[in-house]
């Protein structure tokens, strides 16, 4: 059997052409593209640019006024959670990695807003740890974070 003949004609008559493509692989593999550019575009758009206030992190903010701070790509975003972690760019860091954050971006940028978002239930003692560290390494500008009010 010759290569793009038709199967059974090995008379080698120019006869008959096999034509048909099986698509059924190719199909599958689109799907699974698909399936991958839904998952990891959720995932960016979830973090937000840099990591920002609007890092798709799910804290029970309190209500306060309007808010009258934008995040820039260089501000951090910290929320503190009810159990009391400590969360950054979505991943949980202890105390010392906090800090090493806060001192790396002292030495980027020294005008780094720090937006505290802390959870409804969570003491002011661990709201008031997290500004300390920060005023430690040299951040004097902070921010909580809220949502709006009626």
């Amino acid at each position: 059997m010759g290569m793009g003949k038709t199967p059974g004609s090995d008379d080698g008559s120019e006869d008959g052409v096999f034509a048909e493509i099986n698509i059924t692989p190719l199909t599958d593999i689109f799907l699974v593209l698909l399936i991958i550019f839904m998952v990891t575009s959720s995932v960016i758009v979830q973090q937000g640019p840099g990591g920002g206030a609007k890092a798709g992190l799910k804290v029970n903010l309190p209500k306060g006024g309007a808010a009258d701070v934008t995040a820039r790509t260089t501000d951090l975003s910290v929320a503190v959670l009810a159990d009391g972690r400590f969360m950054l760019a979505g991943n949980v860091v202890s105390q010392d990695e906090l800090q090493q954050a806060f001192d790396d971006a002292r030495q980027k940028d020294e005008e780094t807003v720090v937006i505290v978002q802390a959870d409804e239930g969570v003491p002011h003692g661990t709201v008031v740890q997290v500004m300390e560290l920060a005023k430690k390494a040299g951040l004097a500008q902070l921010a909580i974070g809220v949502r709006e009010g009626e």
